[in-house]
């Protein structure tokens, strides 16, 4: 069975004022390092599943992640956040995390290193042949703007409505490696392309290239970075399950001799920010037509696309219903709007805050919970 892991970044929230708090140091002090990890904001964590066969497993995983880091901040007074952007976040409430590393991005990219207070779902799936992996992104690239609609959910900014679902993609997309990924013929046509990257000084190392779709460069895996982190783990589990999917019905394709599909880097970019822009709750951009589709037959086209990997898996049930379910309940933006705008922030924070702790996001596999 192909393997699945999940890596989830939280914004870390003082409980009194709702705003960040820069204490990932103390966490890590008392988490399992094999699970937990530093990002690059001090006011930010992210937990690392295991590498799972089985969803209901890595299931398991995440909401005992988000236990343990829960409790752990509690202990500091603080809350964790799942979502691409804390609702009353300030810049100046968290700095980068230390190390010559992060000191040096910080000079190099000044402003987006201090405004990279964003957190996302990542997803590795397992794939022995890189060469293979590195043909197969042709085909998985078309279906990006698809998931990072599912997961939008970052209509704030600096205490602000932005107008976007996911402002997350956004801030993340002026980085100079960022965005949809390339056709690559090779693994070979792969690492020139991230080595000339960093020759240049364009990239600091090639763990900067951050492509919305790439190749691992420690792990025998490709990689989802595209979406926002969610609240919800039902939400994390469906995206998790329709990306390997996805990934090993691209390397089915690849590893024939048909030729890719011809989408355009501008029509991916085009989308990218339709999905960003729009979420759930307005029209997409078909990448192969570049036609204005509704979310829900976007969704729909990349379930049936994928349906025979999720069947082959076990997973088809559990994604239509938790896909249904979400689309019927809205993106996870349009909620956060909906108490933002009745409540007040503060209000969207403390319901961020539960609905991230594992008991709530656990509550009913398969159907999203957020903010009921």
């Amino acid at each position: 069975m192909t393997t699945v892991g999940v890596e989830e970044e939280f914004h870390i929230v003082d409980l009194k004022t709702r705003r960040l708090a820069p204490v990932a140091p103390q966490l890590l002090d008392v988490l399992p390092g094999s699970a937990f990890a530093a990002e690059a904001m001090k006011a930010c964590i992210e937990s690392r599943s295991l590498p799972h066969s089985d969803i209901p497993a890595l299931r398991h995983d995440l909401v005992t992640a988000r236990a343990a880091l829960a409790a752990a901040a509690a202990e500091q007074g603080c809350g964790v956040v799942a979502s691409g952007t804390a609702p009353l976040m300030r810049a100046e409430d968290s700095i980068h995390s230390d190390g010559d590393r992060y000191a040096h991005i910080e000079h190099s990219y000044v402003k987006l290193l201090h405004e990279l207070q964003i957190c996302g779902l990542h997803v590795h799936v397992g794939v022995e042949d890189r060469d293979l992996a590195a043909r197969a992104l042709a085909w998985i690239n078309p279906w990006i703007p698809a998931l990072t609609a599912m997961a939008a959910g970052s209509p704030y900014w600096l205490g602000q409505e932005t107008g976007y679902a996911s402002w997350r993609t956004m801030v993340w997309n002026r980085w100079p490696s960022a965005g949809p990924s390339p056709n690559f013929g090779s693994a070979a046509e792969y690492d020139q392309t991230a080595e000339a990257l960093v020759r240049s000084g364009v990239i600091h190392d090639r763990g900067m290239l951050y492509y919305d779709v790439r190749l691992s460069d420690h792990l025998p895996t490709v990689e989802l970075r595209s979406c926002d982190a969610v609240p919800d783990v039902s939400t994390s589990v469906m995206i998790a399950a329709l990306f390997r999917a996805l990934v090993v019905h691209a390397c089915r394709r690849a590893s024939t001799a048909e030729l890719p599909p011809d989408v355009r880097g501008p029509w991916l970019r085009a989308a990218s920010w339709r999905a960003a822009r729009s979420g759930l709750e307005g029209n997409l951009v078909d990448p192969f037509t570049m036609a204005a589709e509704p979310a829900r037959a976007m969704i729909d086209r990349l379930i049936e696309t994928v349906k025979t990997e999720l069947a082959q898996f076990g997973d088809l049930d559990l994604v239509r219903a938790t896909a249904d379910a979400l689309m019927a309940a809205g993106s996870a933006a349009k909620r956060q709007r909906a108490i933002g705008r009745r409540l007040g922030l503060t209000a969207l924070v403390d319901a961020l805050v539960t609905t991230t702790s594992a008991k709530r996001s656990s509550a009913v596999p398969g159907r999203p919970v957020l903010f009921s």
